[in-house]
């Protein structure tokens, strides 16, 4: 069976998404491949976002290679799942452009996982993946549609009848391979994610070690998929970053949720020669591993921070929340050996924000990045949605994408244009 798996020609004009807008590796769809080839399909990735082609030349080359289907991604990589774009514009799009050329038509992201019956409605697609898609999308390949019902962790409608069929499916990472790129897709990787230190000498890629975060909480859009750490095998991390080193990688940034310590990995990647970047919970690590992170060759830290200000008195039951002074001197002790420390600070109804601005100011001071606290988007399925409307139904991303501009005015310093409403930004796009 020949399976194509797309990455759309992203634009992100008029959107809220804040994240970076360049192209990244697209890990899921590289899994995806490897998984399908193992099985003894032809697949090909085309990736549009990262080749800078539009759809009439995707459309083009998807008809060419004749899929008998066709796997289109709702959020640009990895990296992008966890605060994905809300709306479906360019997703609908390329969907609407590829039918009747990129046979069975499959979304796979953040959407359909966690609103299976709107994704499939305004995507015009025949198949959406809910979860992690690499292992369903092997089961996908051959099975006809009268077998579908055979298959978990997707939704299809047949005979006027959407069908759900379990939650999103959370892949066995130790099924996944050590990924190899094509030398022309690192070649034009030249993006450092997240590197302020220095100018970027040589290509960049992303890596994942881990999926998961271990803080149930967290308001991102993952949240109902990843509320525990899977990790990666070692040897297959290492096995892939050095495949990456081979052809000309000089930056790695692990796409990791939280990036944990661990000795092992962390001695590894000292013993090669490559510098990267994570995102963690700076509480989480101790100043032994911190000063071990540097010498690894860590060369940025994004540090998710929340509620600086907040008394320990009302911090969840689950564990004591680090104060002000705990956090500022971890972050100050990371940025002796690291090059570039960020203090993403999140908002929180419990913070005083002179309070937090006045952290802020402090820790710019001390030589730790702090950006404006930005108002997070209550990602549909995410604590935030939950607890102000409870289970996400049909309209779950119109309610919170109206929500959030309705009750913000100013969306950080990451941003300086207004989001149009997602009913704008999707007019049309079929």
């Amino acid at each position: 069976m020949k399976v194509a798996l797309v990455n759309p020609p992203w634009s992100f004009q008029g959107s809220i998404y804040l994240g970076c807008r360049e192209p990244h590796l697209p890990l899921e769809l590289g899994y995806a491949r490897a998984l399908l080839e193992r099985a003894g399909h032809e697949a090909a990735l085309l990736d549009a976002h990262a080749r800078g082609i539009d759809i009439v030349a995707l459309r083009a080359e998807v008809a060419a290679f004749r899929p008998d289907m066709t796997a289109i991604a709702t959020a640009p990589s990895y990296l992008v799942w966890r605060c994905p774009p809300p709306e479906l514009r360019v997703p609908m799009a390329t969907a609407a452009a590829l039918r009747g050329h990129g046979g069975l038509l499959v979304a796979v992201g953040p959407h359909g996982s966690s609103t299976p019956r709107a994704a499939l409605r305004k995507l015009g697609v025949d198949v959406v993946i809910l979860g992690e898609c690499e292992e369903i999308l092997v089961l996908l390949a051959g099975a006809t549609e009268s077998r579908f019902w055979q298959i978990p962790s997707i939704a299809y409608r047949r005979k006027g009848i959407d069908h759900v069929q379990g939650g999103p499916h959370v892949a066995n990472l130790r099924a996944l391979p050590a990924l190899r790129w094509e030398g022309a897709a690192i070649a034009r990787h030249l993006h450092h994610h997240h590197r302020f230190d220095a100018v970027p000498e040589g290509p960049g890629a992303e890596l994942e070690a881990s999926r998961g975060c271990p803080r149930r909480g967290a308001p991102r859009g993952k949240e109902p998929l990843h509320d525990w750490i899977r990790r990666r095998p070692i040897e297959a991390v290492l096995d892939e970053l050095d495949g990456l080193l081979a052809q000309g990688v000089r930056y790695v940034y692990f796409v990791d949720e939280r990036f944990l310590p661990d000795r092992d990995l962390l001695e590894a990647l000292r013993a090669r020669d490559v510098v990267f970047g994570v995102q963690l919970r700076i509480d989480s690590w101790s100043r032994e591993m911190l000063d071990l992170l540097g010498r690894a060759g860590c060369v940025s830290i994004e540090a998710g921070v929340e509620s600086p200000s907040r008394e320990e008195g009302d911090a969840p039951p689950r564990r004591r929340s680090a104060s002000a002074e705990e956090l500022t001197a971890l972050l100050v002790h990371a940025r002796r050996s690291v090059p570039f420390v960020q203090a993403n600070l999140l908002p929180s109804s419990a913070d005083d924000a002179d309070a937090v601005e006045a952290w802020r100011q402090r820790l710019l001071g001390l030589g730790v990045w702090a950006n404006e606290p930005v108002p997070m988007f209550p990602y549909p399925g995410s604590p935030a949605y939950a607890a102000r409307w409870g289970a996400p139904d049909d309209g779950a991303w119109e309610r919170a994408h109206a929500h959030y501009i309705a009750e913000h005015r100013k969306f950080g310093d990451l941003q300086d244009s207004r989001p149009l409403p997602l009913a704008e930004l999707e007019h049309g796009a079929r």
